[in-house]
């Protein structure tokens, strides 16, 4: 495995970013366009058929010896959050592709396909919803609920995917049949500090904690701040910040049980010093690996935005954006990977994700993996997120005895004036 080419496709690839300070490839922008263009370009030089799904996937297969049979898939996703880090998302799919390069130099012919896939939309940073992509290849995302959901712009994700040359009323036809693949693996940066604090170096990851995500509007009435008396006033913003500090605390009752809870979004209208705010828009996350708490931390919620009419007299309006459930991923699949670890002499340990990740929707489609590897000081989501060189050539070998296991490598037949 060539670790120093799979460093130079992530560089090639983050070179396409719309800020100087980190790295920000927002979903179906004219960035993102462009650097998915150019890794096209990188998989047809491996002789990969490539094809865009109706939801903006893109999919590059690598033939198998029966092509009736189902893809063993790999893949992650190339947009990022603002001003985030290199190696999120973006290292999955360099590895995913020096997997195949290296495949390609042995020679190796396989009775399964192969399949990259770089799924659109992973992260919610620009519309509020994520894994977007995954979500779709599963069946599990309905176009209509959030053809009118928008960004900070004002753009809806409707007209971002006409923008693509997509049409949010074909997203339907991006589900795949189970039958069509037989696994699914992913490698990524763990984003948290649990590896490295225990010296570990693969991640073997057994559940994925799932998100339930709001926007939740409060409204009050704008008023002078000089000549409203304080009784007198509707502040939406003061209701909002009770209901922050009751998300925290009770997000804190429920630590180490495992849920948490973060308000992630404040826009306040008008937004000027001498106006009482009268509109607050919230963008609350809850998540977690178990349903109870994660519904308690949902009840908290509520209780805390219908005591905002009672003690203010203040209005909210809430739209669920998305509630999933947490996901187990496959124990065999896990074992295979453990197996691997302990041949090649890699540390491992068997881990919970409490990030989601596009293997969380595949799971529903077929046998999924989901393989960490550190990240340098727990940094995530930020410009200085790192991993070492080591810890990706151990991911990277990871992955590629995984997928030659499940693809069934077929040996080659000795040329004429050769032994066997």
């Amino acid at each position: 495995m060539n670790v120093e080419r799979a460093l130079q496709t992530l560089r090639r690839i983050n070179a396409f970013s719309s800020t100087k300070r980190g790295i920000t490839r927002l979903v179906y922008t004219d960035v993102y366009a462009e650097a998915l263009y150019d890794f096209e370009k990188l998989l047809i030089q491996e002789n990969l058929s490539v094809r865009r799904d109706p939801v903006g996937n893109l999919i590059a297969r690598r033939e198998g010896a029966d092509p009736r049979l189902p893809a063993v898939a790999c893949g992650s996703h190339l947009d990022t959050v603002v001003e985030g880090g290199a190696y999120d998302g973006t290292l999955g799919v360099a590895a995913c592709l020096e997997v195949i390069r290296t495949m390609n130099e042995r020679g190796l012919v396989t009775r399964h396909p192969l399949e990259l896939i770089v799924f659109a939309a992973e992260e919610s940073s620009r519309f509020g919803v994520a894994t977007i992509g995954s979500k779709a290849m599963a069946g599990l995302l309905d176009g209509k609920r959030l053809a009118n959901v928008r960004d900070r712009d004002g753009v809806s994700l409707a007209e971002a995917l006409r923008r693509m040359g997509l049409d949010i009323g074909q997203i339907h036809l991006a589900r795949r049949r189970r039958s069509e693949l037989k696994a699914f693996f992913e490698l990524h940066v763990e984003q948290g500090p649990v590896l490295e604090s225990r010296g570990k170096t693969i991640g073997i990851v057994q559940a994925i904690a799932a998100p339930t995500r709001y926007v939740i509007r409060i409204d009050g009435k704008a008023a002078h701040s000089g000549t409203t008396p304080m009784a007198y006033r509707k502040d939406a913003l003061a209701g909002a910040a009770e209901v922050i500090l009751a998300v925290e605390r009770a997000a804190r009752r429920y630590e180490g049980k495992g849920a948490v809870a973060t308000v992630g979004a404040c826009r306040v209208q008008p937004g000027v010093m001498n106006v009482v705010p009268g509109s607050v828009e919230l963008m609350v996350d809850i998540r977690g690996t178990a349903r109870p708490a994660k519904a308690a931390l949902a009840r908290a919620l509520e209780a805390a935005l219908a005591r905002l009419q009672v003690d203010r007299g203040l209005r909210a309006e809430v739209n669920v954006l998305s509630d999933e459930d947490p996901v187990q991923l496959d124990r065999e699949l896990a074992a295979l990977i453990e197996a691997i670890c302990r041949k090649r002499g890699i540390s491992a340990m068997p881990m919970v994700s409490g990030a989601g990740h596009d293997a969380m929707n595949m799971a529903r489609l077929c046998p999924t993996a989901l393989i960490f590897i550190p990240s340098q000081g727990g940094l995530s989501h930020h410009p200085d997120e790192r991993s070492s060189p080591e810890d990706i050539a151990a991911g990277l070998a990871v992955l590629y005895d995984a997928i030659v296991n499940l693809a069934e490598v077929i040996p080659r037949q000795p040329g004429r004036g050769e032994t066997a």
